[in-house]
């Protein structure tokens, strides 16, 4: 029988409201300072919490969304420019192969089975982008449209 993995995530944004508006929209170390615990569980499980650069992390995604096309399913790392050495990999990952993907991190709070279909991963991070940009735009009041392209983030460490 296939063990089918299910994976959940939580965001709790640690910055106040006010820290940011949308008037900074080029102030990197404002955008960077924009602070949530991400706490990722497969079967209902801690698999991965950490307090990251929420704004960093969501055009990491975003980003990889973009380039997922029918036939193409890329990997998805997410690194940060506040931490500096990678040599072990990047802070959380999906690695497809197959008709599978798995999800990695350097960070793992403890070493679980973490083999998903391909389809169903795509969908939980893709749905993960789209209300994390709502939640982020709402909690802070900003258009993450006018701050995009000037997010920093690391293709690759």
């Amino acid at each position: 029988m296939e063990h089918i993995n299910k994976i959940s995530f939580e965001y709790n944004f640690i910055s106040d409201k006010g820290i940011i508006s949308n008037k900074d929209k080029r102030d990197i170390p404002t955008i960077l300072a924009v602070e949530a615990t991400l706490t990722i569980k497969i079967n209902n499980e801690l698999y991965f919490e950490t307090e990251i650069a929420i704004l960093e992390f969501y055009k990491a995604l975003y980003e990889w969304k973009q380039q997922i096309k029918e036939n193409h399913i890329p990997e998805f790392h997410y690194y940060t420019i506040e931490y500096g050495d990678y040599e072990d990999g990047a802070i959380l990952s999906i690695i497809p192969f197959s008709n599978n993907a798995r999800v990695r991190s350097i960070w793992e709070e403890q070493n679980l089975y973490n083999v998903f279909a391909l389809d169903y991963i795509v969908i939980e991070f893709t749905n993960l982008e789209e209300k994390l940009r709502q939640a982020i735009e709402e909690h802070y009041n900003i258009n993450l449209k006018k701050f995009i392209n000037h997010i920093p983030y690391m293709t690759n460490g």
